[in-house]
Parts: C-alpha cells; structure tokens; sequence
C-alpha cells in the first residue's frame, strides 16, 4: 500500500474517531425518527427533555418548546426551558428562556410556581411574548395569577413584565345582568352542595372576584388567523374557563371575555382551529392523578362552545386516564394539512423532573377529535391519512 493511500486511511479514520467521540461527548450518538410517547426522551445533550406542561412556537422553519423545567419539586428553581428541532423528533436544548429571579422579593423568585408557559410571535412589534400561571412563593396555589413576559429573539433571555389577575372590575360578555346584582348569604354555603353549584352557575365566584380581578390557573394561548390572540384559563376556583382577548401586543387583556362550561370543572385547555371550526380539549380536576378528557367545539374562539364527550378510544382504562397523562398542547404540523398533535404531560409528582410526555396524532371522526393510543409512530401518519 502506498504512503499516501495510507495517510488518506489513517485521515479517514481519525476524523471518524473524532466525531464519534465528540457525539459521545456530547450526548448525540443517537437520532431519533419516530414518537414512543412516555418513554424516556434525551435532547441534543443525551439529558431527558425537561419542558413540561409545554407548548411549541414554529418561527424560522424551527419549532421551539418551551415547558416547566423540573426538579426535585414542581416549584419553580430554574424557570422556564426552551429546546429546539427541524424534525419534532430530535431536540437542541438552547437554555432557559426565562431564568427564577434572584431577587426573594421578585414574584418569580425560586420556590415560586410557574406553569404551562406558551409563547407567541406578534407580527406588528416583531417581539416574543411569553403568558405563564404564576402562584407566588409560599402561598400554595392561592395567588391565581397570569404572568407575563417578552423577548426580542425566540429563545430569550424574555423580560418578565408582571403578573395579575385578569379582567378586574369588568364583567363576562356572555354574563347576565341579573347575575350581576349581590346575593347575600352565598359565602355560607357548603362547597358542592346543590345550591352551591347552582350559585356557582350563575356567577357567585365572578361577582367575589369583580374588584380584584379573575382567577387564572391552567392555561394557554392562541393566536387566530387574523392575529388576535386569546388566554384561555381555568378560572372561578377551576370551576369554569375564561376565555380572554389580548390586546394588540399581546401584553395585557382587552376586557373583553366569556365564560366557558361554568361549574364544568375544566383544566389543562388546548386549543386549535380546523377547517373553520375551534376546537378544544381539557381533563377534569383530580390533581395530579390522570383522569377523563373532555373534547368541544365552536364557531368562534369566543363560543358558544359545544361538547362533544370524551376523545379518548380504546380501553375503558384509557378512556378514564387519557393514557395516564393531561392536556397541554395541540401542535399543528407544519407543511400537513390536518394534521395535528395531541401534547400531554404524564406527571410524577414523587419525582417531577421525571415527567413523561405522551404525544399522540389527533384524528378526527364524524366531526370529532379523537385520540388512540400507539405505541411508536411517525409524521408519515399524517400522508397516509391524507391518502385513505
């Protein structure tokens, strides 16, 4: 063999060398090509995905995730993580987009809870802004606050702005003017008795929060086509949601909003819009065990919304525990037409950081969302439903 075909030889083999040990080095001897939702997922660094109770951006041919990042304890020690991908498949993490403040005196201080973080592009500043449930520090999940942030570039670092309780002093558009009158002797009554529920309906927790603004738990946020956006957010005691108008900024609320499914006992909402219609998937309120989701539909973001029952098919176990996960996000696919999915957290709350996620193709029958379980799949799901 000549001295040069050897010296080419030896060059081939030790960039080969190279990479391979840079890729283990760096957590990337693998690449993945399907979903196995609830197994474990590593990003780019070979470290399980830490972004739960997430949802996606897609900005610049790249889809960003951003969730909760995790530890020991659902409180909040780092903030919020973003990952990256061009696939859904493989993820690049890129940080945290919004770190816990230092500050103990800062309402997103370590030890705070910030939950579902959804992050939307508004065209007409060219900012990214970032909507969160906020509960502060020490005050378990009585503070029931919305929080706010915003960035010039999509993986941050975001400023946090501020945090409230919505629609202070405003009444729901779909509210009756009877509603709004003071019926005395309500804070008496037994929670879930029949009278409580009936109050309830017509407005007892809204007319308690009139002055200092509406409950906002669980949460998300959609931007319709034409670019107005909407925070959609458990309210009145996670008894029924709100569904509110972000101003042109997408910074702050309009005043205007209605009431969704009062005394429904709704969470963890999704949201997307298909072929003119909105539709909209929740779970019900059992902590953090797993329980039945509720699907509904409307013509406008703003309702009425119509139920439509469970999306769950296949065994009466899943239909009961939504796969052992919750709502967080619908995800439509770019480039497919139709073709959207089902994002749910499976929480472990003995072990937050461990949190797995189940992410499903939604399928539609008879009008209907519906969810199935598969074990593995791919986006070449979507192209074969296109051709049935």
């Amino acid at each position: 063999m000549g001295l040069l075909k050897k010296i080419r030889i030896n060059s081939v083999i030790l960039v080969m060398t190279f990479l391979l040990q840079g890729c283990i080095m760096f957590g990337q001897n693998f690449a993945y090509n399907s979903f196995v939702p609830g197994e474990l997922w590593k990003d780019n660094k070979g470290t399980h995905i830490n972004a739960h109770g997430g949802g996606i951006l897609f900005k610049n041919d790249t889809y960003f995730w951003f969730g909760e990042h995790k530890g020991s304890t659902n409180n909040a020690q780092v903030g919020v993580k973003v990952y990256s991908s061009k696939d859904l498949y493989n993820w690049k993490d890129e940080g945290v987009a919004l770190s816990v403040s230092k500050d103990p005196d800062s309402e997103i201080t370590a030890g705070s809870v910030m939950e579902r973080p959804k992050v939307v592009f508004n065209e007409k500043t060219g900012k990214y802004v970032m909507w969160f449930h906020l509960e502060l520090k020490g005050q378990g999940y009585e503070a029931a606050r919305t929080g706010v942030a915003v960035s010039e570039h999509v993986t941050g670092p975001y400023q946090y702005l501020k945090s409230f309780r919505p629609n202070a002093g405003l009444w729901p558009e779909n509210f009756k003017e009877d509603w709004r009158q003071p019926k005395p002797g309500l804070d008496s009554l037994r929670w879930h008795s029949d009278p409580w529920h009936e109050a309830l309906k017509k407005g007892y927790f809204v007319r308690r929060d009139f002055e200092k603004g509406q409950m906002a738990r669980d949460m998300t946020v959609f931007v319709d086509d034409d670019g107005t956006a909407y925070h959609i957010h458990s309210s009145e005691e996670n008894q029924t949601l709100h569904i509110s108008e972000l101003t042109d900024d997408y910074l702050d609320f309009t005043g205007k909003y209605v009431r969704v499914q009062p005394d429904g006992q709704n969470e963890a909402p999704a949201i997307f819009k298909y072929q003119d219609t909105y539709y909209m998937i929740t779970s019900d309120l059992t902590g953090w065990r797993p329980n039945a989701a509720r699907s509904f539909k409307a013509d406008s973001v703003l309702g009425p919304w119509k139920p439509l029952g469970n999306p769950v098919r296949g065994t009466e176990e899943d239909k009961k525990r939504t796969f052992s996960s919750q709502s967080t996000f619908i995800l439509p696919v770019q480039g497919k037409n139709g073709a959207f999915i089902f994002m749910a957290d499976r929480w472990r709350p003995e072990d937050p950081i461990d949190g797995r996620y189940i992410w499903l193709p939604v399928h539609f029958e008879e009008g209907k969302p519906v969810l199935k379980w598969y074990d593995e799949w791919d986006l070449d799901f979507f192209d074969q439903k296109e051709n049935e």
